[in-house]
């Protein structure tokens, strides 16, 4: 691995470390939510980014820093990391080892170096220049996304389809109904999965910069493909499609295209 994706594979397990003394223990949980809306935050979350943002000031004071808990730091720099110190806070609460600690680098604003990392699990799925691998107790696994041609052979997920609006839900509809099993609530999980050949397709929205940047460079390193709903590059729109094979990409885009934005 090069150095930076080197630190990146570091600072997941940072985070992560920070986080896991709080799964399945006793701690507050507050709700940062809209009305009507759940959103939770936990001291994992706070503890998590802030071990990180430490560590980079320490290595790199330089870079800049955006993270979904405490902000913004230099985010025009030429190397930025994007930190989401736990995502999938509704499955840390709720007790599910499906949650990630997300550590991506921009480079003049282009996702270059993604580490996803699941402490419990003692899982690192990392990606950059120089390819994609899993680092975990076993060791370390080459990571290839597996080929799927057709949409109506592929596994699908998503977290949840009521992040979707109206219009959204019914271009997921389509493609849920087109793929041959579709799995719900892994959060970034399910990238990492793309990304090691088990699952095919990935399709969300609403997703904040923390949510994707570090899973972009996984997948593609992997093999596989990473857009928005225009089959552009993920934008502030949060929609966002990825895939192990390129193939499937036009075919999800078939429907997803009349709701993007």
């Amino acid at each position: 691995m090069t150095d930076l994706e080197s630190f990146a594979v570091e600072l997941a397990r940072t985070g992560g470390a920070a986080a896991l003394p709080y799964f399945r223990g006793a701690y507050a949980i507050e709700d940062k939510g809209a009305a009507g809306a759940y959103d939770p935050v936990t001291k994992a979350d706070r503890a998590a980014e802030a071990a990180m943002r430490r560590l980079i000031g320490e290595r790199y004071p330089h870079h800049g820093v955006i993270g979904e808990e405490y902000g913004e730091d230099r985010p025009d720099a030429e190397h930025v990391w994007v930190l989401d110190p736990i995502d999938g806070t509704r499955a840390f609460v709720a007790g599910l080892p499906l949650w990630t600690c997300l550590v991506g680098l921009t480079v003049e604003g282009r996702p270059e170096v993604g580490a996803i990392g699941q402490p419990y699990l003692n899982e690192v799925f990392a990606g950059g220049p120089s390819g994609a691998r899993l680092l975990w107790s076993g060791g370390e696994t080459t990571l290839r996304s597996r080929p799927c041609e057709r949409l109506t052979d592929a596994v699908l997920a998503t977290t949840d389809p009521d992040i979707f609006t109206g219009a959204e839900l019914g271009a997921f509809t389509q493609v849920r109904a087109a793929a041959r099993l579709t799995r719900l609530g892994c959060d970034a999980y399910a990238y990492a999965m793309v990304a090691a050949g088990r699952i095919d397709i990935v399709v969300e929205s609403g997703l904040k910069p923390w949510d994707w940047t570090a899973l972009a460079p996984v997948v593609r390193a992997a093999g596989g493909g990473f857009v928005n709903w225009r089959g552009e590059a993920p934008d502030a729109g949060g929609q966002v499609l990825a895939v192990g094979d390129v193939a499937l990409i036009e075919q999800a885009l078939v429907t997803l295209r009349r709701s993007a934005i």
